[in-house]
């Protein structure tokens, strides 16, 4: 993919820009960081040459001055709510996180579990952070919240929340998750630090929608479409427009938010630091676009990727209609199909030939290769086995891996572990490669091209099965599917 965003300019400017926003705030900034962290791969996606870690490293230049506060909600963990991407509870991944913050040399201070109301679950979590030695706070659930500004802004609102010890000027506060209450814990704080005479700032740090770029631009489209379970509607900043007679971009609920928001800074300040939502954001990623076709390319291709993502869901009973219909009002907006996708239009063109199941990747230099289900491998392990032929100089004619090697690992899938697919899935032909490439070098020539997929597309005419998926995304795999579930 061509890049078209500038990394090396983004880290830069970004930290220049929030640490010129913290002197405004006598030195001491509430950070709230949305989104990822860690492995920002939308991000990736839709402005190629943005590093998924790009967040992680503009903070690194920052550890000196900052530390790190996380947001967790008492309800998401009362219900053991699991982040999709990486199946972990949310409990679970402060931990992790914690722990990669730690290994790069962050300070991470505390905890904070919101939305408290006694919990039994939430006060477990924070007896076994105390057990780590974690400091963990509560933050309670207040009635209202956030229209009862007069509770808000009270000893009996932010006031009875339990105060978080910060000690550096920059305070990130994080969350595993959406909805976790990282402005209120923002929020909770400034009034808390006020009442102490600190004259404390707030800051909201979210790379999407970029405020700097057209409304119907397919990077803030795409957006739209990542945030479609959430209904998010990007949209002119009508506050912006009227402090400053410019355009900006924002979505639906900072600018619903915003009366209350502007209110609660009056409850606790006195007056807004900020005449609009925007004016709240330190978001640069606008200035460090590249190549705008690039982008605009890549967002378009990401359109499509979220359009089928949401049919197979659709299709397992996971979302509603209305999802599937946002996503392909978006498409419709920027004037795509899926047959923009090269993959999509290769792989059912095998399928219809072969009469099967049938998988389509575009490499790097833009050859399109496919495969299709037989009886000894599903379109993926076949797919992925022509890919790495071709790639590494391989006849096609050439079989890598023998059908007699094959079938007493179809014997040992059905008829020892009473499986009902004899059909090898990607993980097993890269095992069963791995160990004959121990005294072949055709086998071991192929395997060595394994890192030339990374970033390459794929299409599939049935539903990826949860370990070809996860193959896919090891081996750095973009890929959509039809949703036609596998026989």
């Amino acid at each position: 993919m061509k890049n078209g965003f500038d990394n090396e300019k983004y880290l830069k400017i970004q930290s220049e820009h929030i640490k010129e926003r913290i002197s405004k705030f006598g030195n001491k900034l509430y950070l709230e960081f949305g989104g990822k962290l860690f492995d920002d791969f939308h991000a990736s996606r839709v402005l190629p040459g943005f590093e998924p870690d790009s967040k992680l490293k503009m903070l690194m230049q920052l550890r000196d001055d900052a530390e790190i506060v996380f947001a967790i909600s008492a309800k998401d963990i009362e219900k053991n709510k699991v982040r999709a991407d990486i199946g972990i509870t949310y409990d679970d991944d402060v931990l992790r996180l914690r722990d990669e913050f730690r290994n790069r040399g962050l300070l991470v201070s505390a905890v904070c579990i919101t939305q408290y109301n006694g919990q039994p679950s939430a006060h477990a979590f924070r007896e076994r952070l105390e057990r780590l030695g974690i400091s963990c706070y509560y933050h309670y659930l207040i009635e209202g919240y956030p229209t009862n500004v007069d509770l808000i802004c009270s000893d009996n609102g932010f006031g009875k929340n339990e105060y978080i010890k910060t000690t550096r000027p920059l305070v990130v506060v994080t969350a595993p998750g959406p909805g976790s209450g990282k402005m209120a814990v923002c929020l909770s704080q400034l009034y808390q630090e006020n009442k102490r005479g600190i004259k404390a700032g707030y800051a909201k740090f979210e790379t999407f929608p970029i405020w700097s770029i057209p409304l119907k631009h397919p990077v803030n489209v795409a957006y739209e479409a990542a945030t479609a379970d959430l209904n998010d509607v990007n949209m002119i900043d009508p506050f912006h427009l009227e402090a400053y007679g410019e355009t900006a971009v924002n979505y639906n609920r900072d600018i619903e938010i915003f009366p209350v928001l502007n209110a609660i800074f009056e409850g606790i300040y006195g007056e807004n630091p900020y005449k609009s939502p925007t004016d709240m954001g330190v978001n640069m990623a606008g200035f460090c676009i590249s190549d705008d076709d690039a982008c605009c390319k890549a967002s378009k291709d990401e359109i499509i990727r979220r359009y089928y993502a949401a049919l197979c869901k659709f299709a397992e009973g996971k979302i509603s209609e209305s999802e599937v219909e946002k996503n392909a009002l978006l498409m419709k907006q920027m004037k795509i199909t899926t047959d923009d996708r090269r993959t999509t239009v290769a792989a059912k063109e095998r399928s219809l030939k072969e009469n099967a199941a049938a998988a389509a990747i575009e490499l790097a230099d833009g050859t399109i290769i496919t495969g299709h289900s037989s009886t000894l491998l599903g379109s993926s392990a076949a797919l992925l086995l022509n890919a790495i032929k071709h790639l590494a100089g391989i006849d096609h004619s050439v079989k890598l891996i023998a059908q007699e090697y094959i079938e007493p690992i179809q014997h040992t899938k059905t008829s020892l572990l009473h499986g009902h697919n004899p059909r090898l899935h990607t993980d097993e032909v890269l095992v069963a490669l791995s160990m004959l490439s121990l005294h072949d070098q055709v086998c071991r020539k192929a395997l060595d091209t394994l890192p030339l997929l990374q970033g390459c597309q794929v299409h599939s005419t049935v539903m990826l099965s949860e370990v070809d998926q996860k193959i896919f995304k090891k081996l750095g795999i973009g890929y959509t599917s039809d949703p036609t579930p596998k026989k």
